[in-house]
């Protein structure tokens, strides 16, 4: 029967997955969600769906890409993302109770005087205590302490702007956790705007009858701009309600697929009497029968206007509908169940020694790299780029990487060793990116100097392997340690496996960080006219050359054997991982992307655990177990 298993239990799980690929339809007789949440529009300077748009503002609110509008019950109640947009778009009184706002500072909390953990809250999601005024006077439910409404934050909004000004005039490296905060709860108010106002005066179902009213915001906001520029007095909350219609999405399509536009625009720049855009049209009818619940009008609006779009915007629509297949089928998060599984497999087996336990664990991370594949490759179809463009695709890539090295290592050792590594890493960076994936959207458009595929084929790919390879050292050395000092199952030929497979991995690490450096010197020097400059970034690519062939001369030399080969190479994870994450929050240099109080946080708990372990490594060999069990 052992013998079965592992095709068994990896059978299940691509069952679990091939039922998965097919996404459910919208029931009949229902609102199609899925098809309007398919419907295009231009964000981030790239064609994405509504449905991306909704589940990277929500990504940003709180962390989640779904609406949960009752955080407080025992049963709650989960919203999609698109159906959160079509409620925040078009029934704002009833989306502004959802609590989407997610504050975990207390400062934070007691500045908007927001109820606290346990506190027992009115329908409208206000505080009851106190002199507060609420829509229903009722308590129904306490608050969770995290989650909260517009209808709550929206009474102090002035006093979240006097401090959100304070904050950004900080430098962002100095700044504490509370101005972190209140930072973070500004840009949210703004998406949170811009996701009410997308589509102008055909929110309200009645275009005709909101036009002039929206017309008329616009005139008195250009009229407040002039009176700005003219250094005379004029409406501030106009000319910032206006200013807000042109930092949202672009929804309205023109004549060619590089024609689209806000709503502001079109009022701002079309002709006064002209016929509406199409697209503002098919919106308004999408909102009236949305606000009625015309189930059969709503779904008829959004196929006609997919219709409509056909015959001039195909490209985009069919991109839309990938990328929002892609959105819900998650293959990263599938990949990541399938690695925690192998790698409990892997350290199974190490104990146990049952043949089935390794073999599974190999075939679940082959399942996983091929799903883990098809994402990366989804990816680069919607983006048009190389696997590399940004930190996130950078932490799916060296986990991707990490998987091939680690099934080589076990394909030829057979230990369980590769597996461990592989799966750990690849579910470690999969982590990261869903973290990364929080500051929003993940595909965005790339910054002029950086706008070239070959480049981003070459340098970035080459030395993102380098980063991928000396993290897998990295990681076999600590697996050595680990069974070294707590277990007694590193025999003294499987340490010697071990110590051959850093050895042979830090030589490819060395190479290919050495190949990437000096391909980005290359670019660097046809981008802005020099070969190095030594940006923190490019110090940091370097280190990791430094210290790789440190460890290769030390060894060759005869200075350490095999457990300072270990220790070095913990150390290396120490200098690639201020190399890939460190450089880029000192706030200095073409390569900085600014300073993250979160990811300084993990990052400096990262470097203090492989200090740790370097100094258990130095532990006196009588006190290893697997050494005593050794001698004994």
């Amino acid at each position: 029967m052992k013998k079965f298993l592992p095709l068994i239990i990896t059978g299940a799980f691509a069952v679990w997955i091939l039922a998965s690929l097919k996404l459910p339809p919208d029931a009949p007789g229902k609102l199609a969600v899925q098809e309007f949440g398919k419907l295009p529009l231009v964000a981030g300077g790239r064609f994405q769906p509504l449905d991306s748009f909704a589940r990277n503002s929500l990504l940003q609110l709180r962390a989640k890409a779904s609406a949960n509008i009752e955080p407080w019950s025992d049963h709650p109640k989960i919203l999609s993302a698109s159906e959160w947009l079509l409620d925040t778009a078009f029934k704002p009184d009833v989306a502004d109770d959802y609590p989407v706002f997610r504050v975990d500072h207390s400062e934070l909390v007691s500045l908007l005087a927001l109820p606290a953990k346990g506190e027992p809250v009115s329908s409208s999601g206000s505080r009851i205590s106190g002199q507060l005024e609420t829509r229903n006077s009722k308590p129904e439910t306490v608050s969770d302490g995290k989650h909260y409404s517009w209808n709550q934050i929206k009474p102090k909004l002035a006093d979240l702007r006097r401090e959100a000004e304070r904050a950004n005039a900080v430098e962002s490296a100095r700044r504490t956790p509370f101005d972190q905060a209140v930072v973070k709860m500004w840009n949210a108010r703004r998406i949170y705007e811009s996701a009410q106002q997308m589509f102008g005066p055909a929110a309200a179902g009645e275009l005709e009858k909101s036009t002039a009213d929206y017309l008329a915001r616009v005139d008195a906001g250009r009229a407040a701009y002039q009176a700005m520029n003219a250094s005379q007095k004029y409406d501030e909350a106009t000319l910032e309600w206006l200013s807000a219609q042109f930092d949202g999405p672009v929804i309205l399509p023109g004549a060619h697929a590089d024609e689209w536009q806000r709503v502001a625009e079109l009022f701002v720049r079309g002709a006064p009497n002209s016929a509406p855009n199409y697209g503002l049209v098919a919106y308004s009818k999408i909102a009236a029968a949305y606000r009625t619940g015309d189930v059969s009008g709503f779904n008829r609006a959004v196929a006609d206007y997919r219709g409509a779009l056909a015959d001039n915007f195909k490209p985009q629509l069919v991109k839309a509908s990938r990328e929002n297949y892609y959105n819900h089928f998650q293959p990263f998060y599938k990949a990541m169940v399938l690695y925690v599984v192998a790698f409990l497999l892997a350290c199974a087996f190490w104990f146990n020694l049952s043949e089935w336990l390794r073999r599974t664990a190999s075939w679940l991370i082959v399942l996983a790299f091929i799903i883990h594949t098809a994402g990366l490759l989804t990816r680069m179809w919607l983006e048009g780029r190389p696997p590399v463009t940004n930190l996130y695709s950078s932490a799916i890539f060296i986990g991707w990487g990490a998987v091939i090295l680690g099934s080589v290592l076990e394909r030829f050792y057979k230990d369980g060793i590769g597996s461990a590594v592989a799966s750990a890493m690849a579910f470690i960076t999969l982590v990261i990116a869903h973290n990364l994936s929080l500051g929003g959207d993940t595909m965005e458009m790339m910054r002029a100097v950086l706008d070239t595929n070959f480049w981003l084929a070459t340098h970035v790919v080459v030395v993102t392997l380098g980063y991928a390879s000396t993290f897998v050292a990295g990681f076999l050395a600590i697996v050595y340690l680990v069974r070294g000092i707590f277990t007694s199952t590193l025999s003294e030929a499987t340490a010697k496996g071990l110590a051959r497979m850093v050895y042979g991995i830090v030589c490819f690490a060395t190479l290919f960080s050495f190949v990437g450096t000096v391909l980005g010197g290359i670019w660097a020097d046809q981008s802005w006219g020099r070969f190095w400059g030594w940006d923190p970034k490019e110090n940091g690519a370097l280190l990791i050359v430094i210290w790789n062939a440190t460890i290769l001369h030390a060894r060759w030399g005869g200075m350490i054997k095999e457990h300072g080969l270990m220790n070095m190479a913990i150390f290396g994870n120490i200098v690639t991982s201020f190399s890939w994450f460190g450089v880029n929050m000192l706030g200095i240099g073409l390569h900085s992307y600014g300073f993250t109080d979160a990811a300084f946080k993990w990052l400096s708990l990262f470097v203090a655990s492989q200090v740790c372990l370097i100094l258990l490594g130095l532990l006196p060999l009588n006190r290893w177990r697997s050494f005593r069990a050794r001698r004994a």
